[in-house]
């Protein structure tokens, strides 16, 4: 018999106090912190809701079935992974979490770059849709992607270099924006292409995109209500790996002031992969590596979701993204400067649970 999966939750440091982490500890000792006022929706590519460690309060895939991928599953862990003897402990595991596909009810007609982009761009904004005709005002949809952007002339690249936030492509901020105007918290990772989003290149609209477009990164002109977040380093030493001073933005990650938070992007504990722990098959598969904006981001959501449902437990009515916003950019743990990557490359604060709450009786 394979021996039962150990517990994993001293490796998860995000979960702990503020600076190192978001202090989630802090927030399940209230009424409301487990997220159980909360619905979350993921939307990606694929998901293993069979995982040993993802089966309370999970609700599965929204419409059509999809293969799984390690991805998504260790982004449901961060946020949902159960509270039991094994395994991780997600931030929020009391709220409802789903999966929708950004490729829902959307056939794909080619494989070559030009048109995987175009059927990005015309698929992903159905599925937020959809995605936000299931969630209620409060509720928090994740965007768990990125897209090439003009550096690079638009090109997949392995390395990622070059990719940017969803928005700046028209038909995602519209969808983005119809689910903010629903009331919907809206997180979307800032994306992996090391970019600066405050480039003047990004006020040059792509061909074929409407003539009243404006770039959505300078939020004076067209903002489109979502919280984007950066990657920034864990503590130094955490896995006995060294990514520079805490909370200093990692290299991937893109930066620009229409970042509002960051959470870890690289280190994180969480389901999936395997190469912390194979167990016996892929439903008890772990990791301690997961990483990127995708790692950061629902991180940034298992906070929020805490904080509004302990919010919602006192009576309060849901936040709605301008106020978190506003609590993300004055509260948490400040940015750090790294070597070449100085703070003035802003990726955010890494939210701090104890912070966050304490200013909810303003609200």
């Amino acid at each position: 018999m394979p021996s039962a999966t150990p517990d994993f939750g001293e490796r998860q440091g995000y979960l702990n106090a503020a600076p190192t982490g978001i202090d989630a500890y802090y927030a399940w000792t209230l009424p409301g912190g487990y997220g159980n006022r909360v619905r979350i929706i993921d939307l990606e590519s694929g998901w293993n809701f069979s995982h040993e460690d993802l089966q309370v309060n999970e609700q599965g895939i929204i419409g059509t079935e999809n293969d799984y991928n390690d991805h998504g599953t260790a982004v449901l862990g961060v946020m949902g992974g159960d509270h039991d003897a094994k395994g991780i402990k997600g931030i929020c595991p009391e709220a409802r979490i789903a999966g929708i596909a950004w490729n829902e009810s959307c056939a794909l007609s080619g494989d070559s770059p030009d048109v995987l982009l175009d059927s990005i761009r015309l698929c992903a904004p159905e599925a937020i849709r959809k995605a936000a005709d299931q969630l209620r005002t409060g509720d928090i949809l994740l965007l768990e992607m990125h897209v090439p952007g003009p550096h690079y002339n638009y090109v997949w690249r392995p390395d990622q270099r070059g990719y940017i936030a969803i928005e700046w492509y028209p038909d995602m901020l519209a969808a983005i924006k119809y689910a903010v105007a629903k009331g919907i918290l809206v997180v979307e990772a800032a994306g992996n292409g090391g970019e600066n989003l405050d480039d003047p290149m990004y006020d040059q609209p792509k061909d074929g995109f409407p003539p009243n477009w404006s770039n959505p990164f300078r939020r004076q002109g067209r903002d489109s209500g979502a919280i984007l977040v950066g990657a920034g380093a864990p503590p130094k030493g955490t896995h006995g790996r060294n990514h520079g001073p805490a909370r200093s933005r990692l290299d991937f990650s893109n930066y620009g002031s229409a970042i509002d938070a960051q959470g870890w992007g690289r280190e994180v504990t969480t389901t999936g992969y395997g190469d912390q722990s194979r167990g016996s098959g892929e439903n008890s598969w772990y990791t301690d590596q997961f990483s990127g904006t995708s790692s950061a981001s629902p991180i940034v959501v298992g906070a929020l979701a805490c904080l509004q449902s302990i919010h919602l437990t006192r009576g309060g009515r849901q936040l709605p993204y301008a106020i978190v916003r506003e609590m993300l950019r004055t509260t948490g743990s400040p940015q750090q400067d790294a070597p070449g990557r100085p703070a003035s490359q802003r990726i955010g604060n890494l939210p701090d649970l104890r912070a966050l709450i304490s200013r909810l009786n303003g609200f």
